[in-house]
């Protein structure tokens, strides 16, 4: 998995079925007509919301079952965030990629008890890490028994209130963790974490300009949430992509990316 250029993609946070599937029918749909492996994600549970009475989705049983329709209706892989050792092992019965959330990032046990399922374990950059940083998460892993380790750059924290991204940081985290692909989350990365009320904000206009620039910059794949309204999304409803407009987006993408060589 990863061997080639790879989209993410799915809502921030599991839904209904209706939800779920129209999403993840429309990604495989997409797959299918460009040719492009395509991943779904969708978390179970949002643990790091800025406030208490936050929506966090279904839970870990709830959710797994959620995921394995998706897949019994879709055929496509599935990637869902962890937050704590013990939820690996289940997870891992269900998805074929574990990703560990950016603000956990370091968590030795976490990132360790992902790996020993021998699934395939995306880490996200943590924003206040360099990408030489993130050699170390990508070592935990493989040499838990991870089957692969993908690593995820988000932006990095610009003073309280923003994130930039540092078209490098691919070059870079490649270098300094070989055999990892590097995955650009082009949604996180305009969020605006600051904001007076203490809920994240985001600026999504920005999306399509980050996401073609990262491709230009050689990332192997993108991670992007996306759903057929983001303004009724429960989470991160501000720097979702409307799933309408990930189709136009991706053939940009592709021919930016035979422009700029990489397919060669």
């Amino acid at each position: 998995m990863f061997d080639t250029f790879t989209l993410i993609a799915g809502p921030c946070v599991l839904e209904d079925d209706a939800l779920n599937l129209t999403v993840a029918e429309a990604l495989a749909h997409l797959g299918d007509d460009l040719g492009l492996p395509v991943v779904y994600k969708a978390s179970f549970d949002k643990a790091n919301r800025s406030l208490p009475g936050a929506p966090r989705g279904p839970g870990l049983d709830e959710g797994l079952r959620a995921l394995e329709r998706v897949r019994a209706m879709t055929g496509l892989p599935l990637l869902t965030d962890i937050h704590e050792p013990h939820q690996a092992a289940p997870a891992a019965d269900v998805v074929d990629v574990l990703q560990i959330p950016a603000f956990l990032c370091r968590q030795t046990d976490l990132i360790e008890a992902a790996g020993r399922t021998g699934r395939t374990v995306n880490v996200k950059k943590g924003q206040w890490m360099s990408p030489e940083q993130m050699a170390g998460a990508a070592e935990k892993a493989r040499g838990a028994g991870a089957a692969g380790v993908t690593l995820t750059e988000r932006g990095s924290f610009f003073g309280y209130g923003d994130l930039v991204v540092d078209m490098r940081a691919f070059s870079r985290m490649r270098a300094a963790a070989p055999g990892c692909a590097v995955i650009f989350d082009g949604t996180h990365s305009v969020q605006r974490p600051g904001r007076a009320d203490g809920a994240s904000g985001g600026d999504p206009d920005h999306i399509p300009a980050l996401v073609l620039a990262a491709t230009a910059a050689g990332c192997d794949g993108l991670f992007l949430e996306v759903h057929p309204e983001p303004a009724r999304a429960p989470s991160d409803a501000t720097n979702m992509l409307p799933l309408q407009r990930l189709p136009a987006l991706m053939r940009r993408v592709l021919a930016v990316r035979a422009a700029a060589g990489w397919d060669v």
